[in-house]
């Protein structure tokens, strides 16, 4: 922390007020800009992702769900201790395909 102080006293050394303002106002500005443009920004950034990792169809996610329930199906059959907490779950997955 102390080094942090003696940092800012050496840079402010040589400042004067006016500066000093001009920076402060400059900070300001830019916080401002980058709050007037989040929508924007925020936009940018997931059209970003989207290039990236392009989201899954309606057939994909239901592929996906049908192979995890199946996957879950088969590790509970294999499962060598029948819990009743197992057999509800298996009558759901049932309910449920």
């Amino acid at each position: 922390m102390a080094s942090y102080v003696s940092i800012a006293q050496y840079i402010a050394q040589d400042m004067s007020i006016a500066e000093s303002l001009l920076i402060l106002l400059g900070c300001a500005m830019s916080v401002s800009i980058v709050f007037l443009f989040k929508p924007l920004l925020r936009g940018l950034a997931l059209a970003a992702l989207l290039m990236v990792k392009p989201k899954l169809s309606k057939e994909e996610r239901l592929q996906r769900r049908q192979m995890r329930d199946a996957m879950l199906l088969k590790r509970l059959m294999n499962s060598a201790e029948g819990s009743p907490s197992d057999a509800a779950e298996l009558r759901a997955l049932a309910a449920r395909a």
